[in-house]
C-alpha cells in the first residue's frame, strides 16, 4: 500500500539507464570544449540556459530588463577579473534594447502607448543624446569606434532608461524593488571591500593589482579598497551615494523592517566611502544632504544640518585629529588646495583651455584621457589627463556640449526636486523621491573631482533615479489610492 501511494522525486530520474548515459555524454562534452576552447568558452554554454529564462521573462514583464541591467552594472566589472573575454558592458546596451522590443511585442496588436514615455527626463534625454550624435561629424573626431564606446554610458543608457521606466514602472511596489535591489547590492560591495581590507584581496584581484592598478590602489602600502567595482574612485563615490539616499529613506520610514535595511544600507555606505580611499568621495554626502535641507524646507534641521556641516569642514580643514587613521588622513588632504595632485590637474585644465579656445565642439567623443589610449593614443587629448567628468565632457564635446549637459542635468534635479516636494504627499513616500534627488546632486558635485557620474553601476543607478523622479506625481497618486482601497478593506 505504501509503495502504492510513494511519491515519485526527480531524483529518481537519476537511477535510470538513459539519464546517466545521457549525463556522461555531457560531461564528455563539456570536457571537450574545456580542453579545445578553454574554460570561458564552457561557461558561456552553461549559462545559455539561463539566458533563454531571462529572456523569456523580460518578454512577459519588461519591466525585469531594468533590474537585471541595474545588477549587471553592478558585478560587471569585477567578473571581468575573473572570466574575460564577455562583453559585460555590451550585454547593457542589448537587455535595454530587448526591453523595447519586449514592450512593441507586448502590444503588437493594440499598438505601443508611448504617452507614459513623454516627460521631461525624456525630451532632456533625447536632446543630450541627439548632440553626442552630432559629434559623429566634428571635424576633430579620429576613432568612430571611440565614440561608439564613450557615447554609451555619456549619454545612450540615459536615452535607453528613462522612457523604459516611464513606460513600465506603475507602482510603489517598483520603486521599492529598484531601491531594495541598489541597497542589497551596496550592502554586499561594502561587504566585499570589507574582506578585501581585512583579510585581503584574491588571487586575480592581485593580478589585476599587479597588472598596473597597484600605482593608484596601493599608496604609502595601504589599499584603497574597490570591491568589485571597476576601481577605488568608483566604488567610493557609488557606496557614498548608497549611503546618502538610504540615510534619507531611514530618516523618513515609518515601516520597522524598512528604517533597519536602509539604516544598515546607510552606515555601509559610508564605511564604503572612508575605506575606498577616494577623496572626491566627500562631495556626495556634502552637496546630497544640503540639497535635502533645503527640500525639507525645516528651518530647526536646516540650521542643525548646517551646524553639522560646518563642523565636518572644521575637523577635515583645521584639526590633525585622526591623522593616524589613513581613511581619515587621506579624506583630509583633499581639504588642502595646495595639494599635489589638485595641482597637476589645474594645469592639466590651463592646457586644455589653449586647445579648446578654437574648438568649441571639443576634440571629440572617447578622444580624451587615459580611455583614449586604446583608440587614439598619438592624439594630443589622450595624453592630457581629464580627471573630472566635467573636464571631460569639455575636452571631448567643447564648451557648447558642456554648458548643455550641465543644462540638462540641472533640468532633471530641479524638476525631480520639484516634482518631490509639491507632488508627492505621503512623508515616507517623499523620503525616497528627496533622497534620490538628494543622491543626485551628490553624485553632480563628486563628478568634478572623478569621472564616476558616467561609469556602471553609478550611472544605470542615476539615470534610473532621475526618470523615477518624474514618476513621483503618479506614484504617489497611487499610493494614495491603494492606501484608501486597504483602508476599507480593513474595516
Amino acid at each position: 500500500m505504501l509503495n502504492q501511494i510513494q511519491k515519485r522525486t526527480g531524483a529518481d530520474g537519476f537511477g535510470k539507464p538513459l539519464t546517466v548515459l545521457l549525463m556522461l555524454v555531457l560531461a564528455v562534452v563539456f570536457g571537450v570544449v574545456i580542453a579545445k576552447k578553454g574554460f570561458v568558452f564552457a561557461v558561456l554554454l552553461i549559462l545559455i540556459p539561463f539566458v533563454l529564462v531571462l529572456i523569456t521573462k523580460i518578454f512577459e514583464n519588461p519591466k525585469i530588463a531594468v533590474f537585471i541591467v541595474v545588477f549587471i552594472g553592478f558585478i560587471a566589472n569585477g567578473l571581468s577579473r575573473y572570466i574575460k573575454g564577455p562583453p559585460y558592458g555590451l550585454s547593457v546596451d542589448g537587455i535595454l534594447v530587448l526591453g523595447f522590443v519586449a514592450i512593441i511585442f507586448r502590444d503588437f496588436y493594440k499598438g505601443v502607448d508611448w504617452k507614459p514615455a513623454a516627460k521631461g527626463v525624456s525630451y532632456a534625454a533625447i536632446i543630450w543624446f541627439g548632440y553626442s550624435i552630432l559629434q559623429l561629424v566634428n571635424p576633430e573626431v579620429i576613432s568612430r569606434e571611440a565614440w561608439f564606446y564613450s557615447m554609451r554610458g555619456i549619454s545612450l543608457y540615459l536615452v535607453l532608461i528613462a522612457p523604459l521606466i516611464l513606460l513600465t514602472f506603475k507602482n510603489f511596489k517598483d520603486l521599492n524593488t529598484f531601491l531594495y535591489l541598489w541597497g542589497i547590492m551596496s550592502l554586499l560591495a561594502t561587504l566585499k571591500g570589507f574582506v578585501q581590507l581585512n583579510i585581503g584581496v584574491d588571487p586575480w584581484e592581485k593580478a589585476w593589482l599587479d597588472g598596473g592598478a597597484s600605482l593608484t590602489h596601493i599608496l604609502f602600502g595601504k589599499l584603497r579598497v574597490f570591491s568589485f567595482y571597476s576601481d577605488a574612485g568608483q566604488f567610493g563615490a557609488a557606496q557614498a551615494h548608497a549611503g546618502v539616499v538610504a540615510s534619507i529613506i531611514f530618516l523618513h520610514a515609518k515601516e520597522r523592517k524598512e528604517k533597519i535595511f536602509f539604516g544598515i544600507v546607510a552606515l555601509a555606505g559610508f564605511y564604503g566611502m572612508l575605506i575606498s580611499g577616494t577623496r572626491g568621495a566627500i562631495a556626495v554626502p556634502a552637496a546630497g544632504f544640503f540639497l535635502y535641507l533645503i527640500l525639507i524646507r525645516n528651518v530647526k534641521l536646516v540650521t542643525i544640518g548646517i551646524i553639522l556641516g560646518l563642523t565636518v569642514f572644521i575637523f577635515f580643514k583645521y584639526t590633525t585629529i585622526g591623522n593616524g587613521v589613513y581613511a581619515i588622513n587621506r579624506m583630509r588632504s583633499a581639504f588642502d588646495p595646495n595639494d599635489p595632485s589638485l595641482q597637476v590637474r589645474l594645469e592639466n585644465q590651463r592646457k586644455l583651455k589653449v586647445y579648446l579656445a578654437t574648438r568649441p565642439l571639443g576634440g571629440g567623443i572617447g578622444h580624451a584621457g587615459d580611455k583614449a589610449q586604446r583608440f587614439t593614443p598619438n592624439a594630443y587629448l589622450a595624453n592630457v589627463a581629464t580627471d573630472s567628468w566635467y573636464v571631460m565632457i569639455w575636452a571631448e564635446q567643447g564648451i557648447i556640449g558642456l554648458y548643455l549637459h550641465l543644462g540638462v542635468l540641472f533640468f532633471i534635479l530641479i524638476k525631480g526636486s520639484y516634482i518631490a516636494m509639491f507632488k508627492v504627499r505621503d512623508p515616507a513616500l517623499q523620503g525616497k523621491f528627496f533622497g534620490m534627488a538628494a543622491g543626485m546632486m551628490g553624485i553632480m558635485a563628486a563628478a568634478y573631482g572623478n569621472g564616476v557620474l558616467g561609469q556602471i553601476p553609478t550611472s544605470l543607478v542615476l539615470y534610473s533615479s532621475m526618470a523615477l523622479l518624474f514618476l513621483g506625481e503618479e506614484i504617489s497618486e497611487r499610493y494614495e489610492k491603494s492606501r484608501v482601497v486597504e483602508s476599507i478593506t480593513n474595516n
